[in-house]
């Protein structure tokens, strides 16, 4: 009997203490913040996620606020805030901000223009969403200033 309620105890201390880590690890993650960086690419120096990602405004959104859901945001994922969003590698904490999705996420922004990566990125440094014109409207990768960068192989045009 002493032995069972000794493993009982013993199996009790190590889920509490596991719960307990993985508590702390969600919470340490929820109040890390999504980040924003810069890194080099075929286009120049642009706006990244954490992970190198390349990412995009989309032409169609207007005044802060999203115009990609649905099928939309299947293809251009929105970057979602995990707490406040952070500047890191050459971004600008002051242009980083976040705006309520109909979903009601916030979604990161960055000089006022939602942020999105594209699902066809498979990696670091890849730009292949530049210049496209889909889901009614053309997307393009952001400068560290946050404007647009059309480059003279993109599909041109403009909003």
């Amino acid at each position: 009997m002493k032995g069972l309620i000794l493993t009982i105890g013993v199996a009790a201390a190590a889920l509490s203490l596991t719960f307990g880590l993985n508590a702390a690890s969600a919470s340490t993650s929820a109040n890390a913040g999504t980040k924003v960086g810069v890194a080099s690419s075929n286009l120049g120096r642009i706006l990244v996620d954490a992970r190198g990602r390349t990412l995009y405004l989309f032409a169609r959104d207007r005044n802060g606020k999203s115009s990609c859901s649905g099928s939309c945001a299947v293809y251009w994922p929105p970057l979602i805030a995990s707490g406040k969003p952070k500047a890191i590698a050459g971004a600008k904490q002051s242009l980083l901000g976040t705006t309520r999705r109909a979903d009601g996420r916030l979604q990161v922004t960055y000089r006022h223009h939602p942020l999105y990566r594209y699902a066809a990125d498979s990696g670091k440094g890849q730009t292949t969403g530049q210049g496209l014109d889909l889901s009614g409207g053309k997307w393009w990768v952001l400068s560290p200033a946050g404007n647009k960068i059309v480059s003279a192989s993109s599909m041109g045009g403009g909003y």
